[in-house]
């Protein structure tokens, strides 16, 4: 699909062609392709992503780097907020808010994100989300407030 094609997809249609694109396609975002996250869920208002843990992502003390939960986060519920979206229409992340729980660690363990759209009103949206890992447990949860950009301005 060209971009111009793309372009005049809404935002969950977009989010479910990037769920069933393969992971080489060049239009996959970049950040998900370096992490290889994969696109579970995707629903008006609702997104769930989800990654394997791996060496790469370790802190000085060989566990999983906060910003790796972070980037999760803030993929999970941009992408949320974007479900909701006309086509044209576009948001970025003005503040992220994470709680961090406990540790993941790098060997190779799922952390699965949920992201859950609050509000979206015209210029401002909001989400909420979460990180589990393969026991269900809580690594980290977190708030985000988006600006919602629309043609020729808000």
């Amino acid at each position: 699909m060209s971009t111009t094609d793309l372009a005049a997809l809404s935002g969950l249609e977009l989010m479910r062609w990037i769920q069933s694109a393969r992971p080489t396609d060049a239009v996959t975002p970049s950040i998900g392709r370096l992490l290889g996250m994969r696109f579970d869920e995707v629903e008006h208002g609702r997104m769930v992503i989800s990654l394997d843990t791996r060496p790469d992502f370790a802190n000085p003390l060989g566990i999983v780097h906060g910003g790796i939960a972070a980037t999760l986060l803030d993929s999970v519920m941009g992408c949320a907020v974007h479900t909701t979206l006309p086509a044209g229409v576009g948001y970025t992340t003005l503040e992220l808010k994470v709680n961090y729980i406990r540790a993941a660690h790098t060997g190779g363990q799922t952390l699965t994100a949920e992201g859950t759209v609050i509000h979206v009103g015209r210029s401002t949206a909001t989400a909420e989300g979460k990180v589990l890992d393969e026991q269900g447990k809580l690594i980290a949860h977190a708030t985000t407030t988006c600006l919602v950009m629309r043609p020729g301005g808000n």
